[in-house]
């Protein structure tokens, strides 16, 4: 579950069981919505996508990324606001990180090399801060 081009894969598949399991109860969403490998399995849960087809892509997209990022830098969830993040990142990260997404008001994706975003997730999570 470490590796990118199984975790990806894993996560669409349990997007799209959720789903299907809620349908099972009558819970039927009237809009999806998703990021990265949620998109895709959005797309297939509102009819846009054969499952195999969304399974395919998420599956060759995982396998490029493994191939092609992996090991070229990382990204960590971090749960705070866009601009406490991009405050403490320019304090202290002199440009070695930036932040990649914002996922909702206090949470944000961040991305740069390895080890300053190791010393960022190292230092906001003995503040208590932590990972989302």
């Amino acid at each position: 579950m470490e590796r990118i081009e199984v975790v990806q894969p894993v996560l669409f598949a349990v997007h799209v069981a959720l789903a299907e399991l809620w349908a099972s109860f009558g819970v039927v969403a009237d809009a999806v919505v998703g990021h990265s490998q949620g998109e895709i399995a959005a797309a297939c849960v509102a009819g846009a996508l054969s499952v195999e087809d969304a399974a395919r892509l998420v599956v060759v997209r995982s396998q490029v990324f493994a191939e092609e990022l992996v090991g070229r830098g990382a990204v960590a969830s971090v749960a705070l606001s866009r601009a406490e993040v991009e405050a403490r990142i320019e304090a202290g990260f002199g440009g070695r990180l930036s932040v990649a997404g914002v996922n909702g008001p206090a949470q944000v994706t961040v991305a740069g090399a390895v080890g300053p975003l190791e010393e960022l997730v190292a230092a906001l999570s003995g503040e208590g801060c932590g990972r989302g």
